[in-house]
């Protein structure tokens, strides 16, 4: 348990299934007090309410798209008045449609940058204002931005404008002490990742990584509990690839 996030608030979009779970699950048990968000899948966020509680921690399932500023804005609304303060921020929803670039259709290209580029961006934006003094921004990217492969174009698209944009927020947020910082997980072993992957596709991407297997959620949740930490103070600014040494 790391001590220096006892009594923290944290918001963790996209929190009800994969990475975004075990980064709830985590924190929770750091005593950090989560709201939950999720889009649709609200008895996966109940699980995960009643997992933290059940470790003493505190929790609330919140529902949100976060394609919409409005709904951004009610996330943070609702968030500071069950808890008081918002201290942490993970940005963790996003989609991945994996398609050839002329095979993506203007609706496709819209909804993947909306959720992925627009509610992270938005998002930060209240964050800017609305974060505790010495607060934490940490955004989830991918380690795809870093190889070239096919039919990842739109998506690795949108991942990229959330590190760079990451690295301009992080100058502007040193004022109030708030760090802002990117982790770029490799494959890892969640629905989304998985989700119309055949078993041989599965492979050949765990075979990418040193260790020669698929991530796990909790190692991406532990990295975040670290950059949330009080030992993470002059981390800032960074991408922080999390993929078992995928070049």
């Amino acid at each position: 348990m790391n001590n220096s996030l006892k009594g923290k608030v944290a918001l963790v979009t996209g929190a009800s299934r994969g990475i975004g779970r075990a980064i709830a699950e985590r924190l929770g048990c750091d005593g950090v007090a989560v709201a939950v968000n999720y889009t649709r899948h609200a008895g996966e966020a109940q699980k995960v309410v009643a997992q933290i509680e059940s470790s003493g921690g505190s929790a609330f399932a919140i529902q949100a798209d976060v394609a919409r500023v409005s709904e951004i804005v009610r996330l943070f609304d609702e968030t500071i008045a069950r808890f008081g303060k918002l201290d942490i921020l993970v940005n963790n929803a996003g989609i991945m449609p994996v398609n050839p670039v002329n095979a993506v259709t203007e609706a496709e290209f819209d909804r993947i940058f909306a959720v992925n580029v627009k509610g992270t961006f938005f998002a930060c934006q209240q964050a800017a204002t609305r974060l505790a003094q010495g607060g934490r921004i940490i955004n989830l990217s991918s380690s795809t931005t870093a190889r070239v492969m096919p039919t990842y174009g739109a998506y690795v698209a949108t991942k990229g404008a959330v590190e760079q944009f990451t690295r301009s927020l992080a100058k502007e947020l040193g004022p109030r002490r708030i760090t802002v910082n990117v982790i770029s997980p490799g494959p890892t072993e969640t629905e989304l990742f998985t989700n119309g992957k055949t078993a041989e596709q599965i492979q050949q991407f765990a075979q990418m990584a040193a260790f020669g297997r698929l991530g796990q959620p909790m190692e991406i949740a532990e990295v975040v509990a670290f950059l949330a930490s009080e030992a993470a103070g002059w981390v800032n600014g960074q991408n922080i690839r999390v993929n078992g040494g995928i070049a």
